[in-house]
This record gives C-alpha cells, structure tokens and sequence, in this order.
C-alpha cells in the first residue's frame, strides 16, 4: 500500500476554500475538516517512567531499612 502524502498548510486550506466556492454555485455546502487530534502518547510514556522510578526508589529504601534494623 502506498502512504499517503501528507499536504501542506497551504495547500489545505486552497482545498477547503474551493470546494466552498464550488459549494456556492452547486448549492451543496462544503465538508467540514477534521480537527487533527494531539498526540498524546509522549506525556503517558514520560508519567509512568516517573512512576517506576519512584517505586524503584521506594524499594531500595525499604531494603536499606531493613538492612539496617538486622
């Protein structure tokens, strides 16, 4: 399959602005654009990162702690 290429900023918005132009004189109102979605994977990725290090944390400590007690 081949992939998609992707169009430019400008390129887009020439297209969304001919086909309401061509809306107008054919009487059939032009499609709206999708909103592009924010990727959100980076942040998820970086939080639970943040998260095992912290419990890795918590674990050395607990085993020092016990270390010492013996």
């Amino acid at each position: 399959m081949a992939k998609k290429k992707k169009k430019g900023a400008l390129a887009k918005r020439a297209a969304e602005l001919e086909a309401a132009v061509a809306g107008l004189f054919t009487g059939k109102p032009a499609k709206k654009a999708k909103k592009r979605r924010k990727a959100k994977k980076a942040k998820v990725v970086k939080a639970a990162k943040k998260v095992v290090r912290k419990a890795k944390r918590k674990v050395k400590r607990k085993a020092k702690r016990k270390a010492k007690k013996k």
